[in-house]
């Protein structure tokens, strides 16, 4: 394989992205200049410096100096401390976060499970949010109240809140937080990452 099949390739891994738009990137940033190309690389060299992985909630932050391990949502004292909303990803959670209805703490499974998968594990934090919960639950002064499974209204999405539903009630029979999912404003379908502010806020209010 050569080098621009090989970028085609990468390309192709992006989240939404087919092998025609992947090789449309190829060829756009093939006709850029050799200045243009050096702006981009440097900028995602940079970026990844600049972030890392919060260790309580999963998310990519960028961080102050390279010490940092947890992001700024997770250590705010201002937020409500008793509550917990599992994301998919990052972008949902940015969704969230812009519809100001959520002052709660987050966690970011990292995907969801196709429903033909056999290995959820595989595909999500599920054991880092287990251990989160169980810790929680067992040492924190403030035990959480309500976990909110903020997943899309996608067949995936909704096998996915069912394993994580299942797993987090195995892990709390002895003190069990009340377990909600978001409620009407999101149609059957729809993806976090695209909804609007308003039909979040409505989500949310409506959650059950």
């Amino acid at each position: 394989m050569d080098s621009i099949h090989r970028l085609e390739e990468i390309f192709s891994h992006f989240p939404g992205i087919g092998p025609r738009q992947a090789k449309r990137f190829v060829y756009y940033l093939l006709n850029k200049s050799q200045s243009s190309i050096k702006e981009f690389t440097d900028l995602v060299n940079e970026v990844k410096k600049a972030t890392s992985e919060c260790a309580s909630c999963h998310r990519i932050f960028m961080h102050k100096n390279t010490g940092d391990k947890t992001c700024s949502i997770c250590t705010d004292v201002n937020r409500d401390q008793f509550i917990l909303m599992i994301v998919a990803r990052d972008s949902d959670f940015e969704s969230i976060e812009r519809s100001g209805a959520y002052k709660g703490l987050y966690f970011i499974l990292g995907g969801t499970v196709p429903i033909l998968d056999k290995e959820p594990e595989k595909r999500i934090r599920l054991k880092s949010l287990l251990e989160r919960i169980s810790n929680n639950m067992s040492t924190a002064t403030s035990p959480f109240k309500e976990i909110i499974l903020s997943l899309n209204t996608t067949p995936d999405g909704e096998h996915t809140a069912s394993i994580v539903h299942d797993a987090i009630s195995r892990v709390t029979t002895t003190s069990s937080p009340k377990i909600s999912i978001l409620g009407r404003g999101l149609s059957t379908g729809a993806e976090l990452e695209y909804v609007d502010a308003d039909t979040i806020k409505s989500a949310l209010q409506n959650r059950h």
